[in-house]
């Protein structure tokens, strides 16, 4: 679910990049609704597994913050990324 998702990037230092394909339409749905920025781009295939897509968000916006304020406190989320070399993030 898109916002829940968004409840999660709360909790996330960004950027953040996202590999996992229903976390990428769920970042597409966020754009789209203009609750978050964030760049989604194809990947170049490593070997015949790789994910076809990543997604890159850069920030949770004004009305993003608003929407999480409107769904009040839910449980918290354990933290799910990785740190990589430059400063980058993996959301698993």
């Amino acid at each position: 679910m898109p916002l829940l998702f968004l409840m999660r990037l709360q909790h996330t230092p960004l950027p953040v990049r996202v590999v996992q394909p229903k976390e990428i339409r769920n970042v597409s749905v966020l754009v789209a609704t203009g609750l978050i920025e964030a760049e989604i781009s194809p990947l170049k295939p490593t070997d015949p597994y790789a994910a076809s897509r990543m997604a890159t968000v850069m920030r949770i916006t004004e009305e993003g913050l608003a929407e999480i304020a409107k769904m009040g406190d839910l449980p918290k989320f354990a933290k799910t990324s990785m740190r990589f070399a430059r400063g980058s993030r993996l959301m698993s």
